[in-house]
């Protein structure tokens, strides 16, 4: 029979190792815990491709010049301008879907023009499972002439469950145009739930009217000394940008214009928020 001192030593031993053991598993815990409220960064790019025509080497299509330059900067989402999709321009090839395969990310076209037997139009690369996909036609002043311009929009998952919306845009030349089709983005983008990102080449920049609107529901990822985007070449206009819809949960930790790339005759955009 076993001895009362025995039962009670082998009580104790059994309660050291409970104690431990809580322990160990409250600090998994806290561990696990603190991971998860760590803050998370999403990069995003935009970049206008010239239809992946480098400036310097006319006739020219090199995609992999302009998949190299986004592969460099591993961006999350991407929103591209001027791609051609089965254009007689570009060998007939589907430039959207052969970023898509460079880069190992999700596509989606919005065609904004019939061109040279195919589509002409604006694109979104990510590496999130894209949710949903809209297209929506931009208007333009009736009697002035005027190239269709659409809006691109998928909506996606981010890393800690919460949904967003993001956009690639390429607004017209002139001032009648861009400031309805500004106004339009807020109708389809500002009273929207959730957040938002609208990314491009604005063909404007941070002084024109037509920013004023888009500021009524957007912020600039850069408000002052912002670098230049084009020409490629001794660049001198800001006119592609990375707005965040006011209200989102995100923060800007860094904005960067990408010197020195010649794979377009714009510069890339990248920015990293915080979430």
């Amino acid at each position: 029979m076993r001895s009362s001192h025995t039962t009670l030593a082998t009580l104790m031993i059994c309660s050291v190792f409970s104690f431990f053991a809580v322990k160990v598993s409250a600090k998994n815990n806290t561990d696990s815990l603190s991971v998860n409220n760590k803050e998370k960064e999403l990069k995003v790019m935009t970049y206008n491709i010239h239809h992946g025509n480098p400036p310097a080497k006319e006739g020219v299509i090199d995609l992999q010049a302009i998949a190299d330059v986004i592969n460099s900067q591993s961006p999350d989402l991407v929103a591209l301008q001027e791609l051609d999709v089965l254009t007689s321009r570009s060998g007939n090839v589907d430039e959207v879907k052969k970023l898509a395969e460079l880069t190992g990310m999700h596509s989606f076209f919005s065609k904004s023009i019939d061109f040279g037997g195919g589509g002409y139009g604006v694109a979104i690369l990510s590496k999130f499972k894209i949710n949903k996909e809209e297209r929506f036609t931009l208007p333009f002043k009736e009697g002035l002439n005027a190239e269709p311009r659409s809006l691109a929009v998928i909506n996606v998952t981010l890393t800690n469950g919460k949904k967003l919306d993001f956009a690639s845009t390429h607004l017209d030349l002139k001032d009648e145009h861009r400031m309805l089709q500004v106004a339009e983005i807020n109708k389809i983008l500002g009273n929207r739930k959730g957040a938002a990102i609208l990314a491009g080449d604005l063909n404007l920049t941070a002084t024109t009217p037509a920013m004023k609107i888009l500021e009524q529901y957007f912020e600039r990822s850069c408000q002052e000394n912002c670098a230049p985007t084009i020409p490629d070449v001794d660049p001198t206009e800001e006119i592609d940008f990375i707005m965040l819809k006011k209200g989102s949960p995100l923060k800007v930790q860094s904005h960067q214009v990408l010197n020195d790339i010649h794979a377009s005759d714009h510069l890339p955009l990248v920015v990293t928020y915080k979430y």
